[in-house]
């Protein structure tokens, strides 16, 4: 496995995983079963993959392994679409869920009587592995294939922990493969409580008869982020090498969808942000006034470069663009998406003081990724940060309410 392990900075107490707990447990949830397994680089047990402890364990057949965006090694850029192909270790067929089919087919399932879904999700809407989820439960429903197939989804922490919900919940009109469910942006759920949650408020339809079983986690608690699991941090995508970038995108991910720079092509994406037309002192001055909790905002420059199969096509690739990098001083009180509005709207001000049109040059695309057009309205209508956080409030509430019923931690 080619993908970069980073060792959590504490390693207690110590979080058991589903997939851990399903070995643990002599695969009794799969007895007897041929098996298809949604999962990718991350889906690891004791640093092996689940694939090849699954291809060797008794009384279960693997027989298919299905992929998300970024392919089974995580390697390949985002946006990149991906052809099957054959596992080399096991020789099995691994079927692209980025391609022509962002869900198993009939053809796909003929030979399968489980479903396992095992990969590290990061707790963000717009991060498409909990897309590929919600789609593989469709495809194993009985509405889509006769009889259906029970669908097992192994358990794993959120980085972002349980207890923090911020952002605007994803509008019906905008309903797209980076905003597939109808959640806010950080929703504070672990898969395997997104997973029951989908089904029970019929987030997707066709869910109704799906039999679906959660290997829940053991030790992890709501009010953990990822370094007090002890569990060690596989990049889970190309530009998220780390926890602290996980975090970071958790709001800063809005960026992708703007005309600046989102800190792809340098060491730090999603950390560094700029654009050539911004003062960047006076976008770092602006926002450090709010004194927001957790980070430090400072004015630099960078210069993004191509990186094969990281970024291909950066924007402002070889020019030194001023821009802030986003120093987290404390992970615990660090608000993501609230940050991000604030540097948003930093981010606007500035341009239109430099007689540009805004920050945003592709409506459709930033409504998609934000889930919603008052974001945008906002921006445009030069709402204050603070105005912008606070119309969200009642909508999280809201969601709140609504998840507590799946709760498990």
């Amino acid at each position: 496995m080619n993908s970069k392990i980073v060792h959590a900075q504490t390693a207690s107490p110590k979080v058991t995983t589903g997939a851990e707990a399903l070995v643990r447990d002599k695969f009794a949830a799969l007895a007897g079963k041929r098996v298809g397994l949604i999962t990718n680089h991350t889906g690891l047990v004791g640093g092996e993959r689940l694939i090849d402890v699954l291809a060797r364990a008794p009384g279960v057949k693997l027989v298919s392994i299905f992929t998300p965006e970024h392919g089974l090694a995580g390697l390949i850029e985002a946006g990149s679409k991906f052809d099957a192909a054959r596992d080399r270790a096991t020789g099995l067929p691994v079927y692209s869920l980025y391609g022509s089919n962002l869900k198993p087919t009939i053809a796909m399932l003929f030979d399968v009587e489980a479903l396992v879904f095992d990969m590290q999700d990061i707790g963000v809407r717009y991060y498409t592995y909990i897309s590929t989820m919600a789609l593989c439960m469709q495809a194993a429903a009985p509405s889509n294939r006769a009889g259906g197939i029970p669908f097992v989804v192994l358990d794993r922490p959120n980085p972002l922990g349980g207890t923090h919900v911020s952002g605007f919940v994803r509008e019906r009109g905008l309903s797209s493969f980076v905003g597939l469910l109808p959640i806010p942006q950080v929703h504070g759920l672990t898969i395997g409580e997104l997973a029951a949650m989908i089904k029970g408020e019929k987030l997707l339809r066709g869910l109704d008869k799906l039999e679906l079983t959660v290997i829940p986690l053991e030790g992890w608690k709501r009010d953990m982020l990822w370094p007090d699991t002890g569990l060690p941090w596989v990049a889970t995508s190309p530009n998220i090498p780390t926890f602290e970038t996980a975090l970071a995108y958790a709001g800063t991910g809005l960026f992708e969808a703007t005309a600046a720079s989102e800190g792809r092509g340098t060491t730090a994406p999603f950390l560094l942000l700029g654009h050539p037309a911004i003062d960047a002192q006076q976008v770092a001055a602006q926002v450090n006034g709010a004194r927001l909790p957790g980070v430090r905002i400072e004015a630099t420059t960078f210069a993004p470069k191509r990186i094969k199969g990281v970024a291909s096509s950066p924007r402002f690739a070889n020019m030194q663009v001023p821009g802030v990098r986003l120093t987290i001083t404390d992970q615990t009180t660090y608000q993501p998406v609230e940050t991000a509005v604030h540097l948003l709207v930093a981010f606007d001000k500035a341009l239109r003081a430099n007689g540009t049109v805004g920050l945003v040059d592709n409506a459709d695309e930033f409504n998609r990724i934000a889930g919603t057009k008052r974001l945008l309205d906002f921006l445009d209508q030069g709402a204050s940060a603070p105005a912008i956080i606070a119309a969200w409030g009642a909508e999280v509430a809201a969601f709140r309410q609504q998840r507590e019923k799946y709760l498990r931690y």
